[in-house]
Parts: structure tokens; sequence; C-alpha cells
């Protein structure tokens, strides 16, 4: 056979044979008097045996080991690692597909994107319209948190936010702290409103919700407060100078409570 009859035989292309070559998969026949590769029976088994391994999933690598004959790996055992391999991925798709109906039920898609159902349930709680611009800005950069919290840190932001909403009044208190958040747009850092805003947005964190956050052991002297000093600097920037000086002054203020 021709490298094309073989290709077609087996029902896989011309490129894939040459390939399977190159990687020393498929041996090389031996070529006629014209140059043409000559193929026998004993290449299709050998080629169709490839396609049958690579379509269970087989990486190139794991099929040279199941096809080699001498110090290969027994072709049960690369077949259990892939099905142990199948049944994680499995298990992650579920879990996915679980996380997609809850975004589709309205349990975690909101405004700033798809969060955790826990964290939208808060959202909503502590949503009203009208609401101060400063509300959704929370709300992006805490589903931005959330995103890339390891997952101790993602349960202790989630843990304050709770305490956060269940104490009694807290959309008022929120949004009161949010609207003098918004008259700092245009005002100068040193002005007073600065320190009430601060106070007003740090009163909106009970004591409960401070507990396990680690903010007692922040260095109030350093530029680093939070742990991630070029982070910190970015998220100040995306405020009026005036709001940034209210922000840190906020930071400032639960720490000294945290301690």
């Amino acid at each position: 056979m021709r490298i094309g009859e073989l290709a077609a035989t087996v029902g896989v292309t011309t490129r894939t044979v040459r390939h399977y070559h190159h990687l020393g998969l498929l041996p090389e026949p031996e070529r006629r008097s014209n140059g043409y590769r000559d193929y026998g029976l004993r290449h299709a088994v050998m080629l169709a045996r490839i396609k049958r391994l690579t379509e269970l999933g087989l990486g190139l690598a794991e099929v040279r080991d199941a096809l080699a004959d001498d110090a290969g790996r027994d072709l049960a055992e690369v077949l259990a690692e892939l099905d142990d391999d199948l049944a994680r991925q499995e298990a992650a798709i579920r879990e996915r597909r679980l996380r997609l109906r809850a975004l589709l039920d309205g349990s975690g898609l909101t405004a700033e994107g798809p969060v955790s159902p826990e964290l939208a349930e808060i959202f909503g709680e502590l949503t009203r319209n009208p609401e101060p611009a400063m509300a959704a800005k929370d709300r992006e950069m805490i589903a931005f948190l959330e995103t890339v919290a390891a997952p101790e840190d993602r349960e202790r932001l989630l843990s304050a936010m709770r305490a956060a909403a269940d104490v009694p009044g807290a959309l008022e208190r929120t949004h009161e702290a949010y609207a003098l958040l918004d008259a700092l747009v245009d005002v100068d850092p040193a002005d007073p409103r600065v320190e009430e805003a601060a106070r007003a947005l740090a009163d909106c964190l009970p004591d409960e919700a401070l507990e396990g956050m680690g903010l007692g052991q922040l260095d109030l002297e350093g530029t680093d407060m939070t742990g991630n000093g070029s982070f910190f600097r970015a998220f100040l920037d995306d405020f009026a100078p005036a709001q940034a000086a209210a922000v840190r002054r906020t930071i400032e203020l639960l720490v000294e409570r945290a301690r």
C-alpha cells in the first residue's frame, strides 16, 4: 500500500502517518524501487492500534509506552491511569455544571459578573436602587477579591461580609457611607469630610467582621499595608485623591480596632 491508501484504510490523514513516523511510533516501511513507501498489513494494524489509543485519550508519549515491546509500562496500567484522570475530569465537569446551574437559576449572576451564591445573596441584601456610585465600585472590588483569593481567604471575606450584612440597618448605613465617599470626588484630601467618610465606612464593619481577617498584623507605618503594596497602590489610584485618602484612613481605623 502507498501512504495515501494506508491512511484511507485506517481513517487518518497522510500528515498523521508522517507525524507518527517522525515520533517513532510507526516504523518506516521499506521503499520500492521508485522511492515510494510500501506499507503492509503490519503497518495498518499498528496504525489502527495507535488510533484507538489516542481516541481513548492517551497522549502520544503514553501511546509509545503502551506500544513498547521492552521496558514499557503494561497497557492495563496506562489505561488505569487514564481512567483515574478521566474520573477527576468528570468530577470537575460536574462541579462546573453545578456552578453554571446556580448562575442560570439566578443565584450567582450579578451586574459584577458571576460570583458565588453566598456573595450574590449578600449583594442582594445590600443593594438598593438608586444607589451611590461607590456602592457598585465596592461590589466590583469585592467580586474581584473573591475570585483571586485563596480558599481560606475567600471564606474569611464571605464571613466578614455576612457579619456586616446581618447588622440591623446595614443597608442604610453602608449607603450613607458610600454617599459620603461619592461627595469627595472634587474635594481636597485635607478636607475634614475625608475623616468623616472614613469613620462612617469603618463603622459599617462590626467587630465580628474583623475577627480572623488578620488586620491587627498589618504595618501601618509601611507602604505595604495589605501584604501586596503594588496592588494596593493600583487600588487607590482608581479613586479620586480625597476618596483614596478616605479609604486609606478607613483601613487605619479598622487596623486600630482589630488591635
